[in-house]
């Protein structure tokens, strides 16, 4: 195969981080640059930059449901989902959540006497195990609304119903991080006690997120120092972030049902184009339960890292299946959680569409994944 003759690239890798919005870097600016005040102080550079923090906290608060009170601002998605189990569990409380949540849920309730729930073969939070779990010595139960990696959309109602009746004093905990581009958030977490974003999801840049916390939220803070957040969360303000993430809140909120639309028929699209045309080739999660814009697949007898190398050199950007620090291949724990078999799950890749994503790119991709798998299973 020879290489596309393309002037930029198809980028497919929404889920692991998209640019900022050119809206979003023009309202960061004068944070960058001439109003460079530590929001902290005393002084007029520094009310200017505590007002746009303050202005920034407003937007995120009505946009997500919550108390203005109850926002935190956080580096990302990470700390914000450390902050709310470790903050919520204190030293000795106990943590549950579902065995497919991201590692920054996971390993924190693992880290508190972690009771670990069941899913289903499609990803879906098993009840009855829930109910098992559940008792009244769990501290907070954290269940993600779209996971990170399956696409899996997850209703929080019956789950806490559940919480209500087995351990009505367990804080609820959502990691919204990859919720937020696919659903009305603030309708989808009503039940949820805490809720995590992160910034470079939705078009902000990386290294601002939130923890929205309800009024009756107390919270242990795990960074200490000059009081920031309430006490809740100290370190200099990152005042150019904070205001590109209520930017970007805003813009995606603007266009969220439009964009849903729009790349859900993109999404869809690709999926039934590939596994048309790709024989042993299925997604994970059927059409109706996933996010519009995330698509896994799981192709036969290709081992996702040949197909990632390989799809890089005609200029598509993908991945298996969640990003982390090393960029290694790991075998997947939400498909093995879902019963997957390891053999299967070494052909995982995870196709995610943005606010940034167009129809060119879907076409790129329709063309050279077949292309892709057909050289690398070689001649049958």
């Amino acid at each position: 195969m020879e290489s596309p003759n393309l002037d930029q690239l198809a980028y497919l890798d929404c889920a692991a981080s998209t640019p900022v919005r050119p809206v979003v870097l023009e309202s960061m600016m004068p944070y960058l640059t001439n109003q460079f005040g530590n929001p902290s102080g005393a002084h007029r550079l520094a009310r200017s930059s505590r007002r746009a923090i303050d202005d920034s906290r407003e937007v995120c608060a009505e946009l997500l449901g919550f108390d203005p009170h109850g926002i935190v601002f956080t580096s990302g998605g990470t700390e914000s989902d450390n902050l709310a189990i470790h903050g919520a569990c204190g030293s000795s409380g106990i943590a549950a959540c579902p065995a497919t949540e991201h590692h920054a849920v996971l390993y924190p309730v693992e880290s508190h006497k972690g009771r670990i729930i069941e899913v289903t073969a499609e990803g879906d939070v098993d009840l009855e195990h829930l109910e098992a779990v559940l008792d009244d010595e769990v501290s907070v139960l954290s269940v993600m609304l779209v996971n990170n990696e399956s696409g899996r959309m997850i209703d929080l109602e019956p789950i806490a119903e559940v919480r209500d009746r087995r351990a009505p004093q367990a804080l609820l905990h959502t990691d919204a991080v990859q919720a937020v581009n696919w659903m009305d958030i603030a309708k989808a977490a009503t039940r949820a006690d805490l809720m995590s974003l992160s910034g470079h999801k939705f078009g902000a840049p990386k290294g601002v997120g939130v923890l929205a916390t309800r009024p009756h939220v107390e919270l242990n803070a795990q960074l200490l120092g000059g009081g920031q957040e309430a006490e809740r969360r100290s370190g200099t303000h990152n005042t150019a972030g904070i205001v590109a993430l209520g930017c970007a809140l805003q813009a995606l909120d603007e266009s969220r049902i439009d964009e849903i639309s729009r790349l859900g028929v993109l999404c869809n699209r690709l999926a039934e184009g590939l596994v048309t045309a790709i024989p042993g080739c299925h997604a994970t999660i059927p059409k109706s339960r996933r996010a519009a814009g995330l698509l896994q697949l799981l192709i036969e007898d290709v081992e996702s890292e040949a197909l990632l190398v390989l799809l890089e050199r005609f200029d598509l950007m993908a991945s298996a299946a969640a990003s982390c620090a090393s960029g290694a291949m790991d075998p997947s724990h939400v498909l093995a959680a879902m019963g997957v078999h390891r053999t299967a799950a070494a052909g995982s890749l995870r196709l995610s569409l943005g606010w940034c994503s167009e129809e060119w790119e879907i076409d790129h991709a329709l063309e050279v994944v077949p292309r892709c798998v057909e050289q690398l299973r070689g001649p049958t």
